[in-house]
């Protein structure tokens, strides 16, 4: 089983109406403009789409939304980010019957689990569904990593299909390849260490700012994939200011404010995230309005 995942997948946002509860409205409208843009995937309810401040039949009903407004033009992949293997599997099996495209497993949320602990938490996931799967590994968000030992664990779990790297150090993108081939599709899941990763081998690119600059982020991917090295990095200096938002605290609040401020979504988030305020929002309303001003021309 392939999974064909490629290119530019924006991790995206979950629309809020005033009094916080979902717009589903807004979020299909948001999904939709992404992949009009010419995204080549969703990836629905990762930490931009604020998965762990959903209820469970919040998240079945967005993914529902996004299945039937994304209609087969690109994969859809949801986030499996629960607080134990239990209810993991059940969303699983339910995003499975819902229709999504594959799962982005991570590991379990609060308890930083021993390395046994991680595979058997991945393994009970992938024997629970046929669909494939990217694992998602952010040792500064999560405090455990997902290592070469533990993928060495995983490698007979055919439906364990891709790794979505967010480890800061672009070393590991070499380290994983030399270790596994091609057995795992890699993917860059930092915004700042984008092009590194697809120079360097990752099949693609899970990313926040996308969802504010989608036209920028396919130009980037396409400059890449045809060898003009020149052009993505002339895109890739001019992004780079806000593609280093990514790896911040604050990452979902200011990525929402960006969307904002380019018309493409609303900033409001769920507690206890809370809206940008005072030097913090005028730096990145002031970094986000000069992007948009000095947007590079692009290669058609």
């Amino acid at each position: 089983m392939t999974t064909g995942w490629r290119g530019v997948i924006p991790a995206v946002t979950t629309q809020f109406n005033e009094d916080l509860s979902i717009d589903f409205e807004s979020t299909r409208r948001v999904q939709d403009a992404l992949v009009n843009d010419g995204v080549h995937g969703l990836i629905v309810m990762g930490t931009c789409g604020e998965n762990n401040s959903l209820d469970p039949e919040e998240k079945r009903a967005i993914l529902k939304g996004a299945v039937e407004v994304v209609n087969g033009r690109v994969p859809v992949i949801t986030g499996v980010s629960e607080f134990d293997a239990r209810r993991a599997v059940a969303y699983a099996q339910d995003a499975e019957k819902i229709g999504a495209t594959g799962l982005m497993v991570l590991p379990a949320m609060v308890y930083v689990p021993k390395p046994e602990e991680l595979v058997a938490h991945f393994k009970a996931v992938a024997a629970a569904t046929s669909l494939p799967i990217m694992l998602y590994n952010n040792p500064p968000a999560y405090r455990v990593n997902i290592g070469i030992e533990v993928l060495k664990q995983l490698e007979d779990v055919p439906n364990i299909k891709a790794v979505k790297e967010s480890a800061p150090d672009t070393r590991r993108f070499t380290d994983l390849l030399n270790a596994f081939g091609d057995r795992f599709d890699i993917f860059a899941g930092l915004d700042d260490v984008a092009l590194e990763g697809m120079m360097l081998g990752a099949k693609g690119w899970v990313s926040g700012l996308t969802s504010a600059f989608p036209q920028e982020s396919v130009a980037l991917v396409a400059a890449i994939d045809r060898g003009d090295w020149e052009e993505a990095r002339r895109i890739y200096r001019w992004f780079m200011p806000l593609l280093h938002l990514d790896a911040e605290h604050d990452l979902v609040q200011t990525i929402k404010l960006a969307e904002q401020i380019m018309g493409r979504g609303s900033e409001r988030v769920r507690m206890p995230r809370m809206i940008l305020q005072g030097a913090r929002r005028a730096e990145i309303t002031a970094m986000v309005e000069k992007a948009a001003a000095t947007r590079p021309t692009r290669k058609v």
